[in-house]
């Protein structure tokens, strides 16, 4: 309840919905981020101990990559339809 009356006061041009769909869309993007970068710390560690299975290791973290990128990119459209 406070918070929606500070975020009132603090932007009065701007509708609720509005910072809502922008909040959704930015934490979106960053829990990709933070997913991406886990991934391919992940996936350098396997090559480093397992060498010969880099090809391998390196597809499923381009697969692993495109998932959760299409999942971000998902969030952040319904976000933008929200307005």
């Amino acid at each position: 309840m406070y918070l929606i009356t500070l975020l009132q006061a603090v932007v009065p041009t701007m509708e609720l919905g509005t910072i809502g769909a922008a909040l959704g869309a930015a934490i979106a993007a960053i829990a990709a981020a933070f997913g991406i970068g886990k991934i391919g710390s992940s996936a350098m560690e396997a090559i480093a101990r397992q060498p010969e299975f880099a090809n391998d290791i390196r597809m499923s973290m381009i697969v692993a990559a495109a998932l959760v990128e299409s999942a971000c990119l998902f969030a952040i459209v319904v976000c933008f339809m929200a307005l």
